[in-house]
């Protein structure tokens, strides 16, 4: 869906019963997938995907829902979307890889380390809080500023039709709000690939506010925790909302380094050469 990596190659690769993803894999050596977030598409990761893949194999795919891979309907739960990038890995030779996402992918990235701890040997998660602690920071007028959960958890419809009536202001103002450094995001690119899946993206939003609250409590309840190395990346929103985003982290990972960065929401394109040192540090753990 417009824009490609560099010097990697893409592959097309069924992953469930109906569904395909688009990847695109570069380099050579041990595994990393790296996951993108709202509203764009794989082509997040380019300046990061670059510099691993000197030592790496890296693969960036479109999540299920987002870019060129298949929007089928259903439910979107992290654990389906979290599946799909096991069995894509597998496919292209990959029993075991580290993984990273940003965002949305953050939250399948959350979800694979917990249902498969054998398979992801490291664990990145940048600018996000896992989604019952997101959900619970979220109080009074600042809630405000993740207005578009809730738009996005209402019942199927109202949010796809609002969303459609305007797809360009809607998924613009991210874009322009969400970055420091305007330039760094092909904005263009990512406008297109959205407003081609918003019945997609809704109901990825929508799963937040029902099953993967459902699931992330269950985990909750039985304990279950992230075996792997973990290392977190965000924006200083603790601070501005009001809460300890670490010690929110602590609680689902024991081996976990979490940083602040002063880099904007996208940060694997505004400052790419620090998110290549935290994962570069997070491999070698």
């Amino acid at each position: 869906m417009g824009g490609v990596i560099e010097n990697f190659t893409y592959h097309r690769v069924p992953v469930a019963d109906g569904v395909s993803l688009s990847a695109a894999v570069g380099g050579s050596g041990p595994a990393i997938v790296l996951l993108h977030g709202f509203p764009q598409t794989h082509l997040m990761w380019r300046h990061v995907a670059a510099d691993l893949a000197t030592d790496h194999t890296v693969i960036c795919p479109d999540l299920r829902g987002y870019g060129a891979s298949d929007k089928p309907a259903g439910t979107y739960s992290k654990r389906e979307m979290a599946a799909d990038i096991v069995a894509l890995a597998a496919a292209l030779g990959h029993e075991r890889f580290a993984l990273a996402g940003h965002d949305r992918g953050a939250l399948v990235a959350f979800r694979a380390g917990l249902d498969h701890p054998g398979t992801v040997t490291h664990l990145a998660c940048l600018d996000v809080l896992p989604t019952l602690d997101m959900w619970d920071v979220l109080r009074g007028t600042r809630a405000a500023v993740g207005w578009h959960l809730y738009l996005m958890a209402q019942p199927p419809g109202l949010p796809e039709t609002m969303i459609a009536a305007d797809p360009d202001t809607f998924f613009a103002h991210f874009l322009d709000q969400w970055a420091t450094d305007p330039l760094a995001i092909p904005r263009e690119v990512y406008l297109a690939a959205s407003r081609e899946a918003i019945p997609s993206i809704v109901a990825d939003y929508r799963a937040s506010a029902g099953v993967d609250v459902e699931h992330d409590t269950t985990s909750r309840a039985e304990g279950v925790r992230l075996a792997m190395p973990v290392t977190v990346v965000q924006q200083d929103w603790g601070a501005a909302l009001g809460y300890d985003a670490a010690a929110l982290w602590q609680a689902w990972a024991g081996d976990l380094r979490h940083h602040t960065t002063s880099a904007g929401h996208f940060m694997a394109e505004e400052a790419p050469a620090e998110i290549v040192r935290r994962l570069r540090e997070l491999l070698t753990r």
